[in-house]
């Protein structure tokens, strides 16, 4: 009969991984090209990576090697999440006495020789104030060594079934519902215009009756368009973006990202404009959505490469060159509809990433500064 052996490496790295999978929230990298190497990867801690380097570094000139790989992964990574700062701890598993520690810029490199000296470092213990109360101990037997594995595995499934539940495929029925009603309204204005000042009037246009107390007009006008270029180049972006935040926030929070990104927009454009100014179009609300997408790839910085090799940032940047090279385009409505779609995903949340303080603050500061906007519109 053989007996299952644990090599003290291999349980050092059990424990660490168990540690900061199933207590910090941290998760697995894959990354190409790396031997008896593990990174970890938590953008929402302060330290965003926890490298473990299980390779033997017995000299100077090795170690000097290990900083520069660790400072090209780290390049590497920035660059694919578009992160300014990225803080590292590198933890060095086989390491020779000889060998002394340098200080790096955002790498914090800690030799452990035993687990419990990662809960014996001060500066794990300020990273991270739960390591002081973590059960680590010196040797792992195979039942302990079989429970540990199992509930990384249990949390890892846990993360993959929320990620599931968001990016999995969804019919966005909002999204066509609102292609449809704006198609239907500018087809009905079609059939009911006399002049432009009558169909403006009758279709809810946002304009100087809003401050007469016409505040329907701030919603109203998200789905009216003066012509059918302007329907189809808003309906076509309102396709690209909607399809995918109603995947990712489902139908519920993005009906009201949508709505309140408009209200948002038509407000700045009621400030911000001259008070003879028409705004129309749903091009306000659109620009929330580009907001909310900032603020989920901020949190999922997974999606960033899809995001821009999509078709998304080309649709951004058509409507910001549009924008600013045409003076008939409402830049205020725009702006503001980034600004509201920002705040409005932070107010309502996103998936597994939700918290609870980003959520007060945001509401805080959405109804802030839509009472301010009102405030403006009712003395301009």
């Amino acid at each position: 009969m053989t007996t299952l052996k644990i090599s003290e490496k291999d349980d050092m790295i059990l424990k660490i991984l168990h540690y900061f999978i199933t207590k910090e929230d941290y998760k697995p990298v894959i990354i190409n090209g790396v031997e008896n190497e593990i990174w970890l990867e938590n953008f929402e801690n302060d330290v965003k990576l926890i490298r473990i380097n299980i390779n033997y570094i017995h000299n100077e000139e090795q170690l000097n090697y290990d900083y520069f790989k660790v400072k090209s992964i780290m390049k590497s990574i920035k660059k694919n999440t578009l992160s300014f700062k990225m803080n590292v701890i590198n933890l060095l598993l086989d390491t020779g006495e000889n060998v002394k520690i340098k200080a790096n810029k955002n790498i914090e490199t800690i030799k452990v020789n035993k687990v419990t000296d990662i809960k014996k470092n001060k500066t794990m213990q300020d990273l991270f104030p739960n390591i002081k109360t973590a059960e680590f101990t010196d040797k792992t037997d195979v039942l302990e060594f079989f429970k540990l594995t199992e509930d990384m595995n249990e949390t890892t499934m846990k993360n993959e079934k929320k990620l599931a539940k968001i990016f999995s495929p969804k019919k966005p029925i909002i999204t066509y519902s609102l292609i449809i009603i704006n198609t239907l309204i500018f087809l009905l204005s079609l059939f009911n215009i006399v002049n432009i000042d009558d169909m403006y009037m009758m279709f809810g246009a946002n304009y100087e009756l809003v401050a007469s107390g016409e505040f329907y007009r701030l919603f109203t006008c998200m789905f009216f368009h003066a012509d059918l270029l302007h329907l189809i180049f808003n309906m076509y972006a309102l396709y690209i973006l909607g399809t995918r935040v109603e995947r990712y926030y489902g139908s519920k929070r993005y009906i009201v990202l949508y709505l309140i990104s408009g209200l948002v927009a038509s407000l700045f454009s009621c400030v911000f404009n001259n008070i003879n100014v028409i705004s129309i179009g749903a091009s306000g609300a659109i620009f929330g959505l580009f907001g909310s997408i900032a603020y989920f790839t901020y949190h999922y910085r997974g999606t960033l490469r899809e995001f821009l090799t999509s078709g998304i940032i080309p649709t951004l940047l058509l409507n910001l060159i549009i924008g600013f090279a045409n003076t008939g385009i409402d830049m205020a409505a725009h702006i503001g509809g980034i600004i509201g779609g920002l705040l409005i995903a932070m107010s309502i949340g996103i998936g597994d990433k939700t918290r609870k303080n980003d959520n007060i603050n945001g509401i805080i500061v959405l109804l802030l500064m839509i009472a301010f906007l009102i405030y403006m519109v009712m003395i301009k």
